[in-house]
């Protein structure tokens, strides 16, 4: 009979821990949890996940399940600048394809790559419900809006100077 996979201790995740402590009610709280952790850590590492399972009192496959359906979550480490390019139809015929080409060429690296350095991951989207902007840039936060291939090197340089 397979054995259950290791939980890490108390205290392994704090921003987890104190996130979960300030809820009243833990009910709902599975994709507000991993946006936490995610947050804090940069990714959700297996040991993340199966803390909040336990935590949450949920099998350890629905916090998998719900972290692979969802696209803003990452199993792998990313880049401090996540470079995440709309490949939704709006974006897709204006051309964003080749701004994703054009990104992975001015970083060295393929789309879902991290740079060696680990400052920059390049992805794509499918919609960010920005249509009338298309094509559309995301990095972290911040929106950028009818890109062409001509604006991505100004893109990389204005987060390479923070």
């Amino acid at each position: 009979m397979a054995q259950p996979a290791a939980v890490a201790d108390a205290g392994t995740f704090p921003e987890v821990d104190a996130f979960l402590d300030g809820l009243s009610d833990k009910n709902g709280a599975l994709i507000p949890t991993l946006h936490k952790a995610q947050e804090a850590y940069g990714f959700l590492s297996k040991d993340v996940q199966l803390y909040i399972a336990h935590k949450l009192q949920i099998p350890a496959a629905k916090v998998y399940g719900v972290a692979t359906f969802y696209s803003l979550f990452s199993m792998e480490k990313r880049g401090q600048y996540r470079i995440n390019i709309c490949m939704g139809t709006a974006c897709y015929v204006r051309s964003a394809e080749a701004v994703l080409k054009e990104f992975a060429k001015e970083l060295n690296i393929e789309p879902k790559q991290t740079t060696e350095d680990g400052l920059f991951t390049v992805d794509s989207v499918r919609c960010v419900g920005a249509c009338g902007l298309a094509p559309v840039v995301m990095v972290n936060d911040k929106v950028y809006g009818r890109v062409g291939t001509d604006d991505v090197k100004g893109i990389v340089e204005e987060f390479l100077g923070k």
